[in-house]
């Protein structure tokens, strides 16, 4: 059974930082591409940050600068947030595309950012 499992959300003043953390575990087939979207109410989920497996980064024009994706280990990718600002208050998502172009999901981590 895959899993992708996200961790590291929570409240936030404006201008701190947070390090959001997806681990992947079962057969998913190899990984193509790892991603961060975020969704927030009555809004369509968009991309955050991707990075391929061939270490190809893309990230939103709203994040970028601010944020940067990793992988510190074949299965576990994670997201520094820096600068933070109520903008970026939603759920964060944790995506993983196999080498079949399959997409898994993980089941999200709110993160809250006060003014």
């Amino acid at each position: 059974q895959v899993q992708l499992v996200e961790s590291g959300g929570g409240l936030v003043q404006a201008g701190g930082s947070l390090r959001l953390s997806c681990a992947a575990s079962g057969n998913f087939g190899g990984i193509r591409s790892m991603a961060w979207y975020r969704q927030t109410p009555g809004n369509q989920r968009e991309l955050v940050a991707l990075l391929t497996s061939g270490g190809l980064t893309n990230y939103a024009g709203s994040v970028k600068g601010r944020c940067t994706v990793s992988r510190d280990s074949p299965n576990t990718m994670y997201l520094q947030m820096n600068s933070l600002n109520p903008e970026d208050t939603a759920v964060y998502y944790c995506n993983l595309i196999n080498w079949r172009d399959f997409a898994y999901w993980g089941q999200g981590t709110q993160v809250t950012v006060s003014s």
